[in-house]
C-alpha cells in the first residue's frame, strides 16, 4: 500500500508514538507485508523468529518491537507492539468510508457494463467495459475489474483478511488495507469469495474462470487462463501460475506457488509448492500416478494378511 505523499520517518513516528533510529527526514513512501516489500515500504516484525528477515528484506523501514543495530540504508521504527501500529497506519492512511448508496459516486463503470439489481459497488471502485454483474454482489472499497468480466450473484469481492494476532484476551484483527484486481475476461461464478490484500493486492490474471463457491484469500495472486472448479479453498499468499487447473474441493495451503499448467485433481490438498506441467492428488499432495498406485497396494493389504495366515 502506497501513501498519497511520502512522509518523513519523523512524521510516521508522531502518529504511531514510537522512538525511531535514522535521519528525520528519512522519505516513507508505503507499507507492506514482506512477501511484497518494495524499498520505501515499512515492514513489521514482533517475533525473534523473523528479524533477521525483516532487517534484511527490500523494506528500508523496519517497525520492530527491539532496539537492534539499523542496517545501512534502513531506518528503524521502535514500537513496543509492531501489530498494533502497523494497524495504527493503515487505519490513518486508508480508514474506513461509510456507504451512502448501493453504488458509490466515486465508483468507475466503463460503457456497456450491466450492474443488476440489488449489487452493492463501494467507493472508488473500478469497473471497465461491457461487464455483466449479476444481482446481490458486494463489490468493496477499491477494487478494480478489467473489461468483459462476468461476475454471478452472491460473489463478494475485496472482503478482509483471515489475519489475526492471539492475545489474552482474544484474536486481534490485522486491518487489511489492499484491494482485488481483475483483470480482464475473467468469469467468476456465484457465491465465491475473493479477499482483498492486507497492504497489496489479491490478483485474478486475465481469462481465468472461477466456478460457484470457490475462497480465493488475501494477496493470493492466480495467473492467465486458469481454470478453478466448486468448492476450492486457495489460503492467502499463493502464487498460482498461467493455465493451471484446480479440481472441485481442491484446498491449499499458505504461501505456496502452483506452477504454469498443472493439474490438480478434486479433492487433493496441496500441502506445498508443486511444480507446472505435471498432475497431482491426494493429500498431502503427490503426483496423481504415484499416489494412484500408492491406492492400488493398500487395496492388496486384506489378501496378503490372508495369505500370511
Amino acid at each position: 500500500m502506497k501513501f498519497p505523499n511520502v512522509q518523513s520517518l519523523e512524521e510516521i513516528s508522531r502518529i504511531i508514538n514510537c522512538e525511531y533510529v535514522g535521519d528525520k527526514n528519512f522519505p516513507v513512501s508505503g507499507m507492506n507485508e514482506i512477501h511484497v516489500v518494495e524499498p520505501g515500504d515499512i515492514v513489521f516484525v514482533d517475533h525473534p523468529k523473523y528479524y533477521d528477515k525483516a532487517l534484511k528484506s527490500a523494506a528500508t523501514i523496519v517497525l520492530i518491537n527491539k532496539n537492534v543495530d539499523c542496517p545501512e540504508g534502513k531506518a528503524l521504527l521502535i514500537s513496543d507492539d509492531p501489530f498494533r501500529d502497523f494497524n495504527k497506519l493503515t487505519h490513518h492512511f486508508k480508514p474506513f468510508e461509510r456507504a451512502a448508496t448501493a453504488i458509490s459516486p466515486s465508483a468507475k463503470i466503463g460503457e456497456g457494463t450491466i450492474i443488476q439489481p440489488n449489487t452493492f459497488v463501494g467507493n472508488h471502485v473500478v469497473i471497465g467495459k461491457n461487464c455483466l454483474i449479476h444481482a446481490n454482489i458486494a463489490i468493496y472499497d477499491h477494487t478494480v475489474i478489467g473489461d468483459n468480466v462476468i461476475i454471478h450473484a452472491g460473489t463478494v469481492l475485496g472482503a478482509d483478511a483471515f489475519y489475526y494476532k492471539k492475545r489474552p484476551e482474544g484474536f486481534d484483527q490485522l486491518i487489511s488495507g489492499g484491494r482485488v484486481v481483475i483483470e480482464d475476461n475473467v468469469g467468476i461464478g456465484a457465491l465465491c469469495t475473493i479477499d482483498k490484500g492486507v497492504t497489496g493486492d489479491t490478483t485474478i490474471g486475465a481469462g481465468t474462470k472461477i466456478d460457484n463457491q470457490v475462497h480465493v484469500g488475501h494477496d493470493t495472486v492466480i495467473g492467465k487462463k486458469c481454470l478453478i472448479a466448486s468448492q476450492t479453498g486457495i489460503a492467502g499468499c499463493v502464487v498460482i501460475e498461467d493455465e493451471v487447473t484446480l479440481w472441485g474441493q481442491v484446498g491449499t495451503t499458505s504461501g505456496i506457488t502452483i506452477g504454469e499448467k498443472a493439474v490438480v485433481l478434486g479433492q487433493t490438498g496441496v500441502t506445498k509448492s508443486i511444480e507446472g506441467g505435471k498432475t497431482y492428488f491426494g493429500t498431502p499432495v503427490e503426483e496423481s500416478r504415484e499416489k494412484l498406485k500408492q491406492l492400488a497396494n493398500i487395496k492388496k493389504i486384506p489378501d496378503i494378511l490372508n495369505k500370511l495366515k
